[in-house]
């Protein structure tokens, strides 16, 4: 929706044909954590109800499903489209950190176990000469060369082949991550032991809340535990940028309950065409 020459409202969707119907979806669904319509504020309401007839006005979809909605999602708020059901359901639980304070506190909200783990990575990582670092200027490629290498070799040694394996995606963030880091809003940390990097760092950060994206470590030095040392360095560095959520986005993975993150669940909103005839 274009207010003059303002755009005030988006809903990029997709029609799919399959087992399930036809049904009306959001763009990225299965690689992204977290989906929503964008309404601006001072036509949200407006422009919220104008894209939700455009979309009872397309012919041909029976469901429209808006996807890992979070609590605050202006999807949540959209008018029901005419002759729709409307239903709302827990879909999957992004663990997240809350932060308080910055500096030495910074790592204070973790758990007592995973502190004294995370100093004994620090400590056998200082012993090798390791160091934390960020891309310099004209750096972004490398890191990505850097993070596509060691995320591939972490989850070959699961028999799996990880995300990056795909190349549209890594031709998505060869395009996007200049320009995010451009804006400010990513957060790339490297490791490296004896001159070698052994691990990578993929995070945003915007306003409060911190997302750690995508990472990867080299499997010979998993004594070093890098991927404990940047996850360590990452959450104090949203502490000290004023960031008060560190989110591990969405999965149930058991290390990140080990720094203290809780379940915070996202929603499913679907209207239903009722059936004609």
């Amino acid at each position: 929706m274009w207010r003059g020459q303002y755009l005030v409202g988006l809903a990029p969707l997709y029609l799919e044909t399959g087992p399930l119907g036809r049904r009306l979806l959001p763009l990225g669904i299965g690689l992204s954590d977290a989906f929503d319509v964008l309404l601006a504020p001072e036509a949200a309401e407006e422009a919220g109800r104008v894209l939700v007839q455009a979309a009872a006005g397309l012919d041909g979809w029976e469901g429209w499903e808006l996807e890992e909605l979070p609590e605050d999602a202006a999807a949540l708020t959209l008018p029901v489209p005419p002759g729709c059901t409307d239903a709302v359901v827990e879909q999957s639980a992004s663990p997240v950190l809350g932060l308080s304070g910055s500096g030495p506190d910074a790592l204070a909200v973790l758990p007592a176990r995973k502190h004294r783990k995370l100093r004994m990575a620090q400590n056998r990582v200082g012993r090798r000469g390791g160091v934390v670092s960020e891309p310099e200027p004209g750096g972004i490629d490398r890191f990505l060369d850097e993070l596509v290498r060691l995320h591939g070799a972490r989850w070959n040694g699961r028999g799996q082949d990880g995300v990056l394996a795909d190349e549209a995606v890594r031709r998505f963030h060869a395009a996007a991550l200049p320009a995010l880091a451009a804006a400010g809003l990513a957060r790339l940390f490297t490791l490296s032991i004896e001159g070698a990097v052994v691990g990578a760092y993929y995070g945003v950060l915007h306003r409060e809340r911190a997302c750690a994206y995508l990472g990867g470590f080299d499997p010979d030095f998993a004594f070093e535990s890098p991927g404990t040392v940047l996850i360590g360095h990452a959450v104090a560095d949203a502490a000290a940028r004023g960031a008060r959520v560190f989110d591990f986005l969405r999965g149930q993975e058991g290390y990140k309950y080990e720094w203290g993150a809780q379940d915070r669940w996202s929603r499913r909103r679907t209207f239903r065409r009722a059936a004609r005839g």
